[in-house]
């Protein structure tokens, strides 16, 4: 039986009471008190003792967050007792919470009242922000960033993208930007109030590259002129702070850019999928920045951010996937024809098997290259094979769910048409997010 919301922070904050964090900076009193709150408010407990803290220590400029310890194996798949624990925690707010609210907010193209500041509860805020920072993140672990993401998208995707696209900001700071950067904008993800930030890549034209970008960056005396548009881009234009790729000399590069700044306008561009995250094309004219916006120093890469990008949503495309196979081999046994369930059919067997194959290779893939970028290693052609492989599969799943229900995939009665309208997106060349 999958932990209770509750499970997560009271897990992790008896987990943290045992650190040796705790012990060096004599937390462990207040973080055995957080134990016994419910999550919400033991988190943010834990926030204002880590917050304390982290003033009297300078921030690295470096990477803030390290590797988890190496296991001295090729290729191990197998979950932590932390790992098990968030996924548990996830898949269990997918079921009772992003399920129930999918089909209203697909028709309604707008995210449920409060459910990003109610998706604080569960504590992900906290954990993309370094304890250094006041927040509980202690390693880097892109395995873990796909885990959540492929259990919310199982739950819904078009809510998933849209709840995980301030994550995705966080971590990319996180791991690249200065410490300056990290100053200024990481504390405000364990404050009261949800943070809306997107990565804007994705550009409206035929055969996008992310490399070959129009959106342009030009250096001033003060700053930085950026002008280009972007698509796909959530949040109705509401959103507190972008990450934009732009071309810099010649080169792509990102810039962090306030969602208020003078130049910035939101159209609303509803797509075929990905309804309830309000997405739209995002407009930039002029938009004048600091010296300090542009993300990170000479060790940015590029490469690899666009190829992290991919994994996230081959992860959001997993989680999908996963829940039209669990919904199609419970309506196939169930739905009768000819006095026989039709899963009996052979026809209907194989489909199914072939979806639960092609699943396990998606999945395969994408951790194999989300472990290799864990242990630091060069990981762009097996994040380039991952997005190859989920963007003909993801398709194809969502139409054999929609055959497999027959005409009840064709309606709204049943989750299947949303899964395949979502799971196209992949065929995209999709780069806005970030594990």
């Amino acid at each position: 039986m999958a932990k209770d919301i509750q499970g997560l922070g009271l897990g992790l904050a008896s987990k943290f009471a045992g650190s040796q964090f705790a012990e060096k900076y004599k937390l462990r009193k207040p973080a055995e008190k957080m134990a016994y709150l419910s999550t919400k408010t033991g988190f943010k407990v834990a926030g204002e003792v880590l917050k304390r803290t982290a003033k009297k220590r300078k921030v690295d400029n470096n990477m803030l967050l390290p590797a988890p310890e190496k296991k001295n194996v090729l290729f191990d798949l197998s979950l932590s007792e932390e790992q098990q624990m968030i996924k548990d925690t996830v898949r269990a707010y997918a079921t009772d919470v992003v399920r129930d609210q999918a089909l209203d907010a697909d028709e309604n193209k707008a995210l449920p009242q409060d459910f990003l500041a109610n998706l604080m509860d569960i504590g992900l805020n906290y954990f993309s922000v370094p304890e250094a920072l006041g927040g509980a993140a202690q390693s880097y672990s892109p395995t873990t960033s796909a885990i959540i993401a492929e259990e919310l998208a199982w739950g819904d995707m078009s809510l998933a993208y849209a709840a995980l696209a301030p994550t995705a900001v966080a971590n990319a700071i996180v791991r690249w930007g200065t410490a300056a950067q990290k100053k200024n904008y990481l504390p405000r993800y364990i404050e009261e109030t949800p943070v809306k930030a997107a990565i804007a890549v994705q550009e409206a034209h035929p055969l996008f590259d992310a490399n070959k970008l129009s959106c342009t960056a030009k250096k001033t005396k003060t700053g930085y002129l950026i002008n280009g548009q972007k698509t796909l881009v959530p949040f109705a234009g509401d959103a507190d702070l972008y990450l934009v790729a732009a071309m810099l000399k010649g080169k792509p590069a990102v810039f962090l850019v306030p969602g208020k700044s003078v130049g910035i306008s939101f159209k609303k561009a509803p797509a075929m999928g990905l309804r309830a995250a309000t997405t739209g094309q995002l407009t930039l004219k002029n938009v004048e920045l600091a010296s300090d916006a542009l993300l990170g120093t000479e060790g940015f890469n590029y490469q690899e951010f666009i190829d992290l990008g991919q994994l996230h949503w081959c992860a959001l495309a997993i989680g999908a996937a996963q829940a039209a196979l669990d919904y199609v081999i419970i309506y196939c046994n169930e739905r009768e024809a000819f006095g026989e369930p039709i899963s009996h059919r052979q026809s209907v067997a194989f489909l199914i098997a072939d979806i639960g194959i092609e699943l396990d290779s998606m999945r395969l893939l994408t951790w194999r290259a989300a472990a290799l970028a864990e242990e630091g290693k060069s990981f762009h052609r097996e994040a380039f094979l991952a997005h190859t492989l989920c963007a003909e599969k993801a398709m194809k799943i969502g139409t054999d769910a929609v055959q497999l229900l027959g005409g009840h995939g064709f309606t709204k009665e049943h989750p299947a048409e949303r899964w395949y309208r979502d799971l196209r997106v992949l065929a995209c060349n999709t780069s806005g997010m970030h594990l």
